[in-house]
């Protein structure tokens, strides 16, 4: 006999990697049907398909939602009021910081480039500058850049941090490091060869870095964006890029998915990757721990994990 009943989206993999658990009831549900039960322990939403779903929920009653995404921008504006929900912190960190690496590793030394020129069958003996040595700014300071930090260790960069409260925090590696304050973000901009974008979506910062912050980087510099697309100005950036002043790695843009013709697509300098930072091979296991947190934590009478206040 099932004391948990737990909704699972029908399309993706989460059930088969949880496996059997005793005690815990399975529903499909991807939330865009009316609901099959007038209660639920805990509901997960689909990965794909946007905040809007979650007005499924009205007239449920739900002990938890539990998100597959870290960001939750839009969530407020469709949740039902009083639904405990929380994010998927620990899931998507380890990825996003891998493709922040690689898409800074690929940008500075020129790979984009190098295979253009092997599909042509050319060989183009270039030279590009090394991430080693370089001023590196960290924009937001939350498990991803911390994740992004740990990876950068080894690369020999000189790294600051930046986020909305200038603070002092431990690192990863449990290192005391300064984190600078919003209030200096022009500052610190002058100050960097590459910056790498890691906040989340908030009304402070959509349009972050707008055309005044990518005015303040110098020359040549490198903007990595692994956050959300609207914390840039697409425009200002579109500006610098054709300009060849700047250049821009982003997983994320602004609109998404970035259509056809978008004049992001032809900008020089620019390398674009379909949003996928967290949506890698890592991501089900880690959910599937997650989940497995919740469900025990609910058994046993415990707060989840993660909650995220919404009000």
């Amino acid at each position: 006999m099932s004391d948990l009943v737990v909704s699972l989206p029908a399309e993706e993999p989460l059930r088969d990697v949880l496996g059997e658990l005793p005690g815990v009831e399975f529903v499909e549900w991807d939330l865009d049907t009316p609901a099959p039960r007038s209660f639920f322990d805990i509901v997960v939403p689909p990965y794909w398909g946007g905040a809007r779903r979650l007005s499924a929920l009205a007239g449920v009653e739900v002990r938890l939602v539990q998100w597959q995404s870290i960001g939750f921008n839009g969530v407020a504006k469709h949740l039902p009021s009083g639904l405990p929900f929380a994010n998927a912190t620990t899931v998507h960190e380890a990825s996003t910081a891998e493709l922040a690496l690689a898409l800074t590793l690929a940008a500075q030394r020129g790979l984009p480039d190098f295979v253009r020129a092997g599909d042509a069958g050319r060989w183009e003996l270039r030279s590009f500058p090394s991430l080693a040595d370089r001023r590196v700014l960290l924009v937001g300071y939350g498990g991803v850049a911390q994740a992004v930090e740990a990876r950068l260790t080894g690369f020999e960069v000189r790294l600051e941090r930046l986020a909305r409260s200038a603070r002092e925090q431990r690192n990863l590696a449990g290192d005391a490091v300064a984190v600078h304050g919003f209030s200096e973000l022009h500052e610190r901009l002058a100050e960097a060869e590459i910056v790498i974008l890691a906040v989340p979506l908030t009304e402070e910062t959509r349009g972050l870095i707008d055309a005044a912050a990518l005015a303040a980087m110098p020359d040549g510099a490198l903007l990595v964006n692994v956050a959300r697309g609207p914390v840039v100005d697409t425009d200002a950036l579109v500006a610098e890029l054709r300009s060849g002043r700047l250049r821009a790695a982003l997983d994320v843009t602004d609109p998404e998915p970035l259509p056809e013709g978008h004049p992001l697509w032809e900008c020089p300098n620019t390398l674009i990757t379909p949003h996928v930072g967290g949506d890698s091979s890592a991501m089900m296991p880690r959910m599937a721990a997650l989940l497995k947190r919740q469900i025990a934590r609910l058994r046993a009478g415990e707060s989840p994990e993660n909650l995220i206040d919404l009000s």
